[in-house]
């Protein structure tokens, strides 16, 4: 491998000031087999051509792993992304978590029947607080506990069965998954069956032996303190479902699984240096010519790898822009993406199949707008007539408003990301924050004419929102909210005291937003 750079120019057109590796890549690609790298640098620019300079130089190790070479490349890959949305499927099952605690169960088996081998051939004495006893009495504990534990584990399913059943006619089906994520009920769950599954162990453990019946003391004592755990784990799991269903806690939980999503979305600080045409130029030249990329399946797209997608690009020497993000329902054959330069398309498409993933449901991952759809979807129905529960709607409401407020303050989605250079590498969609305030409030608004205590809550969820965004910009789309709410009233509340408190409430918030504009003036 050559131990020195060397350097040399050229005349490269102006577009190619950005990516200078598209009219190269089979240069570049035969640099990469044998560990080096080929890098252009803008010299000088003159008119409409700019003189470049070419260095060709090794490839630090970790970039030549990262960039798909033999050896340990795809590990550090596989390391460097964590996709989120297995997270999140193994989240909402109920199959994880008892899994492992089968497992442990199985671990403690094997260490238990360790150390009660090692004391049934006198290599060590076990301590006296020990449960000691005849195989026969063993056997028979041993099977009372197991008959007990599993008649309790019919129980526990019996009781997440109502939960559900419960969350399904009050709250609606999409609900269910909240209840199945929960941690407390997968570790309920897991705990009685891993006891049971480690007192079976044991008991088929004990039998004949060089020195007699052997009998697993230590293993039996073991299996009575979990038993003694699960009566504790059945108290709390009892506490914690009679918790769990009540609507303010469900409600509650749904926004705070809305602030996570916005703590997962943020941007991260902007890098020391950018290189390449702007996100603008990129995507006025695919407007000319782009090559397309299609959906290979129906469904909703759960999860985008945009690391991934990043590396792909980085690969082919293209820009990808995304069309469409998590929670949108994308079509077998129509498009999904634009890549630039063409030629790059039928790369893309290939590696990005294994980029996202799409399926019959939404999920909160990458989807800040499915949380706030269920709390107006609880709200919705506990305003409809079937339901008639406005208490329900306006703590719907409170958690929408304060949802909004966090996503006003807080909430700054990287829409591009770019490599390690700074080039820009994909450009994605994202719900702005116009779209996600209509979404709070618009589908309420609708079901709450005539309602004056309901719109008065939304007028004061509006004043809350207002009161802490930190752009003027912001303002514009919560006046319209409330301008409407207001038309609602006029047209819906027929009692002229109700009309006066809406419009009340109006006017306080017209007063505060003339009062941040003085300010934003100042």
């Amino acid at each position: 491998m050559p131990s020195e750079d060397f350097t040399a120019t050229t005349l490269l057109p102006q577009w190619a000031v950005g990516y200078p590796g598209w009219p190269i890549r089979g240069v570049r690609s035969a640099l990469r087999e044998i560990h080096m790298e080929i890098r252009i640098a803008p010299i000088h620019v003159s008119g409409t051509t700019s003189r470049l300079g070419i260095r060709i130089a090794p490839i630090p190790r970790v970039l030549a792993l990262t960039s798909g070479l033999p050896g340990q490349g795809a590990a550090l890959t596989h390391v460097e992304l964590r996709p989120g949305w297995r997270r999140e499927a193994l989240r909402t099952s109920l199959w994880w978590v008892p899994t492992l605690e089968v497992g442990a169960a199985l671990l403690l088996f094997w260490g238990g029947n360790v150390l009660d081998r090692a004391a049934y051939n006198g290599s060590i004495k076990l301590p006296s607080w020990v449960i000691s006893g005849t195989a026969d009495a063993s056997r028979q504990i041993l099977a009372a506990l197991a008959a007990a534990i599993i008649t309790v584990i019919g129980v526990v399913f019996s009781v997440i069965l109502v939960a559900l059943t419960l969350a399904a006619n009050q709250l609606g089906p999409r609900m269910l998954r909240n209840f199945m994520r929960d941690r407390g009920t997968q570790w309920t769950l897991g705990t009685f069956v891993g006891t049971f599954t480690f007192a079976i162990l044991v008991l088929i453990s004990i039998g004949p032996g060089k020195h007699g019946d052997f009998v697993p003391h230590a293993s039996i004592s073991a299996v009575l303190f979990l038993s003694l755990l699960d009566v504790a784990v059945l108290i709390y799991f009892i506490h914690h479902i009679a918790v769990q269903i009540q609507l303010p806690s469900v409600i509650a939980s749904i926004a705070a699984d809305v602030v996570q999503a916005i703590d997962e979305e943020a941007a991260p600080p902007p890098g020391s240096e950018w290189l390449g045409p702007s996100p603008q130029e990129i995507l006025a030249a695919m407007d000319a010519e782009h090559g397309v990329v299609t959906s290979s399946e129906s469904g909703y797209l759960q999860y985008v790898s945009h690391a991934k997608l990043v590396r792909i690009a980085t690969e082919n020497d293209a820009v990808i822009h995304l069309l469409y993000r998590p929670g949108h329902f994308i079509v077998a054959g129509r498009l999904l993406a634009m890549v630039t330069p063409p030629q790059a398309a039928p790369r893309v498409k290939a590696a990005l199949r294994r980029a996202h993933l799409t399926g019959p449901y939404r999920s909160l991952s990458q989807d800040i707008s499915f949380g706030i759809d269920q709390l107006v979807e609880i709200a919705v129905r506990a305003l409809s007539p079937a339901v008639n529960d406005p208490f329900t709607a306006l703590t719907c409401i409170d958690w929408i408003g304060d949802s909004l407020r966090q996503v006003a303050l807080r909430w700054h989605p990287q829409v591009v990301h770019r490599d390690r250079a700074g080039y820009v590498r994909l450009i994605r969609t994202q719900a702005p924050y116009d779209r996600l305030v209509r979404r709070g409030f618009e589908k309420v608004r609708q079901t709450s004419r005539g309602m004056p205590s309901v719109m008065i809550r939304e007028l004061q969820a509006l004043k809350e929102i207002m009161a802490q965004a930190p752009r003027p910009a912001q303002y514009a789309v919560l006046m319209q909210q409330a301008e409407m709410i207001k038309r609602a009233a006029e047209q819906s509340v027929p009692e002229p005291g109700d009309l006066a408190d809406v419009v009340g409430v109006y006017d306080a918030l017209v007063a505060l937003h003339g009062r941040l504009l003085a300010e934003a003036g100042d």
